[in-house]
């Protein structure tokens, strides 16, 4: 398999506070790779790092086989990589179809304006949104919400999606309509970071999970491994039945 995403050695400062400290690990192309730690483990700040919201003190990342270390997000966002935010926050005076048009013009394809709307409305419908596209989307609740975020970052086309928390804040049901429409994406050849605390999910999905603790990389493998690793059970996941369970859960 090729290496889509790779990190080498990633630090992350804040002052005297290491949030990210020393990370490497590869992704490969078509792949869903999951993130998971405690609160503050430094899984936001790292993806800060990779789509060029923060540039790291050390290390190296590289994309696509380029060095895209401090690149800025609308440059990387050109070269094929999207992300969604933990806290949604949609352009609420725009209709949910100007939201999505938006991801669509600045994607790797540049779309020129002409030819958005056809883009927004075929990940609209994907995404089952089709018949809010007029709404304003301030107006849509806490599902919608996600689904015109996750919208707008696949209407940029991209070859990596990177995913905080798309599953927060939803009720059982619509955990379960998004875990089906991450598989969904996926099978479209668009591979996938994500982070989450929703453990049934993410040990569904995911292809590999990494675990991040006080900002270091304590494990790395299949989530049958992640479930049966004291450390992790240690530093996240607390009951190894539990844990174990989560793992074989269909």
């Amino acid at each position: 398999m090729n290496v889509l995403l790779r990190t080498e050695n990633v630090v992350k400062r804040f002052g005297g506070l290491v949030a990210v400290n020393q990370v490497s690990f590869e992704l490969y192309e078509g792949e869903i790779l999951g993130l998971i730690g405690p609160n503050g483990a430094g899984k936001t700040t790292l993806f800060n790092c990779i789509n060029g919201i923060y540039r790291p003190e050390e290390g190296r990342i590289f994309f696509r086989g380029t060095d895209i270390t401090g690149w800025s997000p609308s440059r990387l966002a050109h070269m094929g990589m999207a992300r969604t935010f933990q806290i949604v926050r949609p352009l609420a005076e725009l209709t949910v179809r100007e939201n999505v048009m938006v991801g669509a013009a600045f994607g790797e394809k540049r779309l020129p304006l002409s030819q958005t709307a056809r883009v927004a409305d075929e990940v609209l419908a994907f995404l089952g949104l089709a018949d809010r596209a007029d709404q304003l989307a301030g107006s849509l609740n806490v599902a919608q919400k996600k689904r015109l975020e996750l919208a707008r970052a696949l209407a940029s086309q991209p070859r990596l999606l990177l995913l905080d928390e798309v599953l927060a804040g939803l009720n059982p049901t619509e955990v379960d309509e998004m875990v089906e429409t991450i598989r969904r994406i996926r099978e479209q050849g668009i591979t996938i970071l994500m982070i989450e605390h929703v453990m049934r999910a993410i040990m569904n999905l995911s292809d590999r999970i990494l675990v991040l603790d006080f900002g270091e990389l304590i494990a790395e493998g299949t989530p049958e491994e992640i479930a049966q690793n004291e450390r992790v059970i240690k530093a996240y996941l607390g009951d190894p039945k539990l844990a174990q369970r989560f793992a074989l859960e269909e």
